[in-house]
C-alpha cells in the first residue's frame, strides 16, 4: 500500500505573501536585540558590528511571526547572519530556528533545529511596508526530537489520523470496511528500538467499537518515503494476529530524509525540505 501524507511538508510550507514587518519603531525582545553601547548613527554600521537590521528588525519579527503560526511553544529562537549589505541586498546567508515544546496543527514536537541558507527576499519592497516574499527556492535542514508522550498527544491531529485511517481501512473485517471510521478512542503508542505499538478502539458511526493492537517496523525506503514494515495487527473478537503488506509513507520530492532512528521512548528524524517561492 502506499500513500502520500504531507505532514514534513505542511509543517515547512507557510503563506510567504502574509510575512509582514513593523516598519515603525522596530521591535526588540529576548533575542535578537541591538547591542547596547553601540554608536546609534545613522549609517550602515561597519562589517565587525554585524547586522543591526537582523538584529533589531528581521530576527524579532521572523520569531513573532513564526509563534503566529503555532499553537503553541515553550521556547522560540531565531538567529538570523549577515552583514547589512548583505541584507540589504536581499541576501540573507543564513537563519537558524530552534524551539522546544511546539503545537503545530495538533502536531507535538518535542525539540526541532533548522537551518537554512542562501534566502534572497525582496527586502527594499519591505522597508517600504510591503509583505516579504521569497525570490528564490532555497533548502532547509534541521532535525526533529519526537518523545512518546508528544507522539501519543499527536495522535488526534487531522494529519495524522487521516494517515492512519488510510492505513486502518483495507485492513478491517470485510463486514467493517463499508462504513468509514469516526474515530480512534484510547489510542496509545509505544516507542521501542525499530518498532511502535499502537492500541486503540476504532469507533463506527453505530457505536460499535473493535478494540485492536497494531506492532509494525518502520524504516526509510527512500530519501522522501518511509516504511511501515511487516506491520502486524490483532483484533480483539479473533486472537489471530494478521500479517499485512507493508505500507509506504510518500512526503513527495522536496523532502530529503537523512536519517530516521527509534529508540526506546523517542523518535529522531534528520533532513531537509527545499522550500519554494
Amino acid at each position: 500500500m502506499n500513500i502520500k501524507v504531507p505532514i514534513l511538508k505542511s509543517f515547512m510550507t507557510v503563506d510567504r505573501n502574509s510575512w509582514e514587518f513593523d516598519n515603525g519603531s522596530g521591535p526588540s525582545g529576548e533575542l535578537g536585540g541591538a547591542n547596547v553601547g553601540q554608536p546609534q548613527g545613522s549609517g550602515i554600521p561597519s562589517r565587525s558590528q554585524g547586522s543591526r537590521i537582523a538584529s533589531a528588525v528581521l530576527s524579532p519579527a521572523v520569531q513573532l511571526w513564526l509563534r503566529s503560526q503555532v499553537q503553541q511553544v515553550s521556547e522560540l529562537s531565531v538567529k538570523i547572519e549577515g552583514s547589512d549589505r548583505q541584507i540589504f541586498s536581499g541576501a540573507i546567508p543564513k537563519v537558524t530556528v530552534t524551539a522546544r515544546g511546539a503545537v503545530y496543527q495538533g502536531l507535538h514536537l518535542t525539540s526541532i533545529a533548522l537551518e537554512g541558507a542562501g534566502i534572497r527576499v525582496n527586502l527594499g519592497q519591505v522597508i517600504k511596508g510591503q509583505p516579504l516574499r521569497l525570490l528564490e527556492s532555497f533548502p532547509v535542514f534541521g532535525v526533529l526530537r519526537l518523545i512518546q508522550s508528544d507522539l501519543n498527544a499527536s495522535l488526534k491531529a487531522p494529519l495524522l489520523a487521516n494517515a492512519l485511517s488510510d492505513f486502518l481501512i483495507p485492513i478491517l473485517p470485510l463486514g467493517d470496511r463499508e462504513q468509514p471510521l469516526t474515530l480512534l478512542q484510547n489510542s496509545q503508542i509505544a516507542i521501542d528500538a525499530g518498532l511502535l505499538t499502537l492500541s486503540a478502539v476504532i469507533l463506527h458511526p453505530e457505536g460499535r467499537q473493535i478494540p485492536f493492537v497494531l506492532r509494525t517496523g518502520l524504516r526509510m525506503l527512500s530519501s522522501h518515503e518511509l516504511m511501515l514494515e511487516n506491520p502486524e495487527i490483532e483484533f480483539s473478537q479473533s486472537s489471530t494476529k494478521h500479517i499485512v503488506d507493508s505500507f509506504k509513507i510518500d512526503f513527495g520530492p522536496e523532502v530529503e530524509i537523512e536519517e530516521l532512528i527509534l529508540n526506546t521512548g523517542e523518535i529522531v528524524c534528520r533532513g531537509g525540505i527545499r522550500v519554494l517561492p
